[in-house]
């Protein structure tokens, strides 16, 4: 799952690992981010304490055996952490899918825990190459759903990813304990504290925000990427009109 920050990201990850048969991983790269970049995150000593700082180990384990005897591995990846000359032939050997949500809700739930986000700050550009490099070199068709419609329907928006996945649908996904999970992040301390509050997805978003200034700026140069992968997005209409075809092709 290819996301940015403060998308849902979270809340997908405990829905997968709710199912029973599916191990996660959150944020993998974010220590070996953290390290060439040098950027001064919140709890950046503790990530890279915990974390692998070498991506080529990191990816080698994206592709090794499940862990807990799982069938499924959900791996929440965030765009901005795939830096150039970061291995990414291992993304052949997954299913890849994209998760996006409007840049101003993103940018202004972002700057509530991190100061001056710049656009490379929230992955847009980063999440529309790694799309573009799947699709134009690799001739893959990734999925994309958008958290707007998730939190306008999940169970529906859920059973339509997970047929386009091959998986099997199962309500345990729509709830979760509160408190977080055993395999968050060491950073979730800081930023998971709403997630940690629920027990399953929150409802239908409002408005859209209005950003002035620099941050309206931001959110202008991010649009045009969000827009690109928003016409790909898989819909409630396309999970409607796939379950009409499945009961006219049963009832022939």
């Amino acid at each position: 799952m290819w996301s940015g920050p403060r998308n849902l990201s979270t809340a997908m990850m405990y829905a997968f690992a709710a199912r029973g048969d599916c191990a996660v991983w959150d944020e993998p790269f974010y220590a070996a981010y953290l390290s060439q970049t040098g950027l001064e995150h919140p709890m950046r000593e503790d990530i890279l304490a915990a974390g692998e700082v070498d991506p080529v180990a990191v990816a080698k384990r994206c592709l090794s055996t499940i862990p807990q005897a799982q069938s499924l591995f959900y791996q929440k990846h965030m765009c901005q952490h795939m830096l150039s000359g970061m291995p990414r032939d291992w993304m052949r050997e997954v299913q890849n899918v994209f998760l996006i949500r409007h840049p101003a809700r993103v940018l202004a739930s972002f700057a509530q825990k991190y100061e001056e986000p710049t656009l490379a700050d929230i992955g847009f550009a980063q999440q529309a190459a790694l799309f573009d490099e799947l699709t134009v070199e690799l001739g893959q068709s990734p999925l994309v759903i958008d958290s707007y419609d998730i939190r306008q329907n999940p169970r529906q928006m859920l059973q339509r990813l997970c047929t386009a996945l091959g998986l099997s649908w199962t309500d345990r996904m729509l709830s979760w304990p509160a408190g977080g999970h055993p395999d968050d992040g060491v950073w979730a301390v800081h930023w998971y504290s709403a997630v940690h509050r629920s027990t399953g997805f929150a409802g239908p978003e409002g408005p859209l925000p209005v950003l002035t200034g620099r941050y309206a700026e931001v959110v202008e140069k991010a649009l045009p990427y969000y827009q690109r992968l928003k016409a790909f997005s898989l819909s409630a209409d396309d999970f409607a009109s796939q379950s009409d075809a499945d009961a006219a092709r049963s009832a022939e």
